[in-house]
């Protein structure tokens, strides 16, 4: 009796790790919902859930492009200059070349991203120096081109179509932002899942060296990553530059913590190989909603920032923790 009492207990236990792990942190989303719309009557307003799901998108598609570069081992520093560079890139075409069409000036800014994102992880893969120290080089190299480029002026944007992409709504209800959002996570969702591109990311992330002895191209996939994050990266500058109907050189900053903070909440490991763009999803909403709480309640933004380092600390702590728990 005693035996099968103890192999009872075990299965509940080991069911409520596996649900945890797996509804843990939507659990922890709805529960945070609900505290502040007990708070404050305005959250569940659709005006306010509107404007939450265009302030997330841009958080939301750099921090998709994070989460590969996380999942295969690595970290990316630099998308808040690049986020800059897209955005001036394009808002000074659109200057100097009026009646062009408005699509050349956005896939020049997002090619620009991309090929700038392969060169540092083409230097990353090949040159086996630490990602954090090269991205933290081009961080600064992106945000000196993007002052040099502009002499340290914001550009105006006028093309109203291109204003569109940030500040557009589809039937005056789903902000276009969004919907950007959506396909960049739906093709993530993609490539991760139904692609050997994907599979490979895993497997670099879980254990380079045995994806090397199995034929996989390390350092060839993990270029493609970093190129992919930066096109991400590229995407989310253009929406904000059509959003503030500018070309800013100093925006971006910070940008990259909070991609991270929602990689990371959203249980992907920082050691790479576990995770994915779904709890990504729940990770963005998380932040997403908190900022948004914390600003109907009237709260200071220093603290917001507080809140999300405890939140990243938290989500590295159970991560940790998991691991000494599996081993």
């Amino acid at each position: 009796m005693g035996v099968k009492n103890d192999k009872q207990s075990t299965i509940k236990t080991m069911g409520a790790k596996q649900f945890f792990d797996r509804f843990g942190m939507l659990c922890v989303l709805i529960l945070i919902c609900a505290a502040i719309s007990i708070a404050n009557e305005k959250f569940l307003t659709f005006g306010n859930w509107q404007n939450l799901v265009r302030q997330i998108s841009i958080n939301g598609i750099l921090a998709l492009g994070m989460t590969f570069v996380i999942l295969s081992g690595g970290i990316d520093l630099s998308i808040g200059p690049v986020v800059a560079l897209s955005g001036v890139i394009a808002a000074k075409f659109m200057r100097d070349h009026e009646g062009a069409p408005i699509v050349v000036p956005i896939l020049l800014a997002i090619l620009v991203c991309a090929v700038l994102g392969m060169f540092y992880g083409f230097v990353i893969s090949w040159s086996g120096l630490p990602p954090f120290v090269v991205t933290l080089s081009i961080m600064q190299i992106a945000r000196g081109i993007a002052l040099a480029y502009t002499d340290g002026q914001p550009i105006i944007i006028k093309d109203t179509f291109f204003r569109m992409i940030g500040q557009g709504e589809v039937f005056n209800i789903v902000p276009v932002p969004f919907i950007l959002f959506l396909v960049i996570f739906l093709l993530s969702l993609f490539l991760l899942k139904q692609t050997r591109f994907g599979r490979y990311i895993y497997a670099i992330g879980g254990n380079a060296d045995a994806a090397r002895a199995s034929g996989v191209n390390v350092r060839k996939y993990n270029t493609l990553v970093y190129m992919l994050n930066a096109s991400f990266v590229g995407l989310a500058g253009l929406i904000l530059a059509a959003r503030t109907q500018s070309g800013q050189p100093a925006v971006g900053t910070g940008f990259e913590c909070d991609a991270i903070a929602a990689v990371v909440i959203g249980g992907t490991s920082m050691s790479g190989g576990t995770g994915g763009v779904t709890g990504t999803i729940i990770g963005i909403l998380i932040i997403g909603v908190i900022n948004n709480g914390l600003n109907l309640l009237g709260v200071s933004s220093y603290y917001q920032t507080v809140a999300k380092g405890l939140m990243i600390l938290t989500a590295v702590l159970l991560d940790v923790v998991t691991k000494k728990v599996k081993k």
